[in-house]
């Protein structure tokens, strides 16, 4: 594997919707002493943006992944003691935010999913495109590898994996298929288990889209727990950010959007029961929205970064505290 010592973070990674999230952090960025956490600091090109526009901020950014955060910590070394960097997986932000010191925060940040690094590492295995060891964790200090899932689960697991966090139509197909290949020879190598995929897959399909496609985003999701872990990180995050303090979530799937969507539009509800003459400040949202649904990225950033295609940004401000 490459060491972070070899590699430039700001030629590998190119922020998605970077001005959008400068325009919407913008207002509590730059207050007097003001904290934002980035929870997914990966290579740190949103977080370096920040520390650049504002001098007063600290930001504490986390992450799961080691080398990243090696990465990151090159980029950000001239700000100093404002970047403070955590191991840890974005559910855990309260931790990390009262260890750092702070009660509360002014703003939030979540560029979710797959990074550029893991992605652009072949040894990392999330790429179907690239044959490697069938690894897929973002923290590769601890937990099972894609190998591992495909060796031992059951065919009704791996077909429940499949059909919920890739809601692929062929999850059964594909379920039988790596089980029967298994019991030929152990399946380690992304290009093993692509090879399976492509023979199980009709040909009418096989024209239409990738095969491995979401398979590989379903095992990814499974690998590292990513829609539990989302569905803690996103009312941990709302709970730690000061009234005014604003939130910004980027993501790359629709199983993620609709989690996101269904906590922030739940919190910006008045809880008031009908027909209740005046609304009591208990009821009044904790949140309002700040974007119409889900933005996303223009013609223009999505031809010069492919990446940013599928992406979708939901922002809300704190309009009042609960605690």
């Amino acid at each position: 594997m490459t060491t972070h010592e070899t590699r430039d973070p700001s030629a590998l990674h190119t922020p998605v919707l970077l001005e959008r999230c400068l325009e919407l952090l913008a207002p509590v960025a730059s207050r007097d002493g003001a904290v934002v956490v980035d929870a997914t600091l990966g290579m740190g090109g949103h977080s370096e943006a920040l520390l650049a526009a504002h001098p007063g901020l600290t930001l504490i950014g986390l992450d799961r992944d080691t080398e990243a955060l090696g990465l990151a910590g090159e980029r950000l070394k001239r700000f100093g003691d404002r970047a403070i960097r955590v191991h840890a997986v974005y559910d855990e932000i309260a931790e990390a935010v009262a260890d750092a010191g702070f009660p509360r925060v002014d703003g939030v940040l979540f560029d979710l999913g797959v990074s550029s690094l893991q992605l652009d590492d072949a040894d990392r295995g999330f790429a179907y495109a690239q044959d490697a060891p069938l690894d897929m964790r973002m923290d590769q200090t601890r937990g099972e590898t894609a190998a591992d899932v495909i060796a031992s689960a059951s065919e009704g697991r791996l077909r429940a994996i499949f059909e919920r966090y890739g809601e692929e139509p062929l999850a059964g197909r594909y379920a039988r298929a790596i089980i029967a290949a298994r019991n030929e020879q152990p399946i380690t190598r992304s290009g093993q288990l692509v090879d399976v995929l492509q023979e199980a897959t009709p040909a009418a399909v096989r024209d239409q889209r990738h095969p491995a496609k979401r398979v590989f985003q379903a095992l990814r999701i499974e690998i590292n727990g990513e829609l539990t872990v989302l569905e803690r990180a996103i009312p941990a995050a709302l709970g730690a950010l000061k009234v005014g303090g604003r939130a910004v979530v980027m993501s790359y799937q629709s199983l993620e959007d609709r989690a996101i969507k269904r906590e922030l539009v739940r919190r910006s509800k008045s809880t008031a029961p009908a027909g209740l003459p005046v609304e009591l400040p208990e009821h009044r949202p904790e949140f309002k929205l700040l974007t119409r649904g889900a933005e996303l990225a223009n013609e223009e950033e999505r031809a010069r970064n492919p990446r940013a295609i599928p992406v979708r940004l939901r922002a809300a401000e704190r309009l009042r505290d609960t605690q």
